[in-house]
């Protein structure tokens, strides 16, 4: 895996703050938002393009993820099972990988306040 500025270390899982995705994604930069949460909680809210592939459904599932040259930046409620998502897929050789830091309750807060929260 080659180290780029998300991965500087191997196996270590980068975390995205929240407002620099809102700056990416107000930039049109290339992106995969990724939820890993279940279809209950993505249903209640969610980042509008994201999808959505439960934690437990990931390894088996990961063929589904073609970002091309876009970073994927994962997902959930905290962000404690987005770090594990992003670690699988950094193991699975996606170079270009991110935990979203605080989950999607985070991101509420910080960004976008009539989202809503549970």
């Amino acid at each position: 895996m080659k180290p780029n500025r998300y991965n500087e270390v191997p196996n270590v899982v980068a975390q995205i703050q929240p407002n620099d995705l809102k700056g990416m994604l107000d930039a049109g930069a290339p992106l995969m938002l990724l939820d890993v949460r279940q279809p209950e909680e993505h249903a209640y809210c969610h980042l509008p393009g994201s999808t959505l592939i439960p934690l437990g459904e990931l390894m088996a599932r990961v063929q589904e993820i073609e970002p091309g040259e876009a970073l994927v930046v994962v997902y959930c409620h905290h962000g404690v099972r987005s770090l594990s998502g992003a670690a699988i897929l950094a193991q699975a050789g996606f170079p270009n990988v991110a935990s979203l830091a605080g989950g999607i309750d985070r991101w509420s807060q910080v960004i976008d306040p009539a989202m809503p929260r549970y």
